[in-house]
């Protein structure tokens, strides 16, 4: 069940947990999702965007159809910021950087995704280190674009899977943890009804 952090009369936030489908999938199997039961307790709330299942944290919701255009025209224009934890395999040198390769779906393998310097859409990844510890590093990542798996095969491109990953990660690193350590953990957007920007915060699970 996802937690409801805020509610007003144009907005929901919600943490969302790993391994809860953020919309519904196909089949009566893949029903259940964060979205049935925000719209359980709030029945004009409205996708405007999506998690990963396996990732967890802030995710947004617009009550009535004014307010999901409003918020969906501030995600396709980048006046929405995201950032997220993760932590990934090895010991990131740097303090900071930008991953800037371009994705597109592996379609043989589909939903995965890969990089691709010919047909690939621009992606571009900033991070920097929190933590380091024993073969492991702490990273905040901010997704500039918005690309399907974008972070976690920006990260496996450098070297850098992140732990517990399922699609992408070696076994070794997929099977350090019991699930992606990946959230969602700090949302700046501007209200759909008024226009004021508000930041809500989510601390990592992990």
């Amino acid at each position: 069940m996802p937690d409801i952090l805020h509610v007003d009369e144009g907005l929901v936030v919600i943490d969302k947990p790993a391994g809860l489908l953020a919309v519904p999938g196909r089949g009566e199997d893949r029903r259940d999702s964060a979205w049935l039961h925000t719209r359980a307790l709030y029945d004009d709330a409205l996708v405007v965007h999506r998690l990963d299942m396996s990732t967890s944290g802030l995710m947004a919701f617009g009550r009535g159809a004014a307010a999901q255009r409003a918020l969906s025209m501030a995600f396709e224009r980048r006046t929405v910021e995201k950032r997220y934890v993760a932590i990934v395999a090895g010991n990131v040198e740097a303090e900071q950087g930008e991953i800037d390769l371009p994705l597109v779906v592996d379609w043989p393998n589909r939903p995965l995704q890969h990089v691709d310097h010919t047909t690939g859409k621009p992606s571009l990844t900033r991070w920097r280190v929190l933590e380091r510890s024993a073969q492991r590093t702490r990273l905040e990542l901010e997704p500039v674009t918005g690309r399907s798996h974008q972070l976690r095969v920006h990260l496996l491109a450098i070297g850098h899977p992140i732990i517990g990953d399922a699609l992408y990660a070696p076994p070794q690193a997929r099977d350090a943890a019991p699930r992606l350590l990946l959230h969602a953990c700090r949302l700046t957007l501007p209200h759909p009804v008024h226009g004021e920007r508000m930041t809500f915060v989510c601390p990592a699970p992990f």
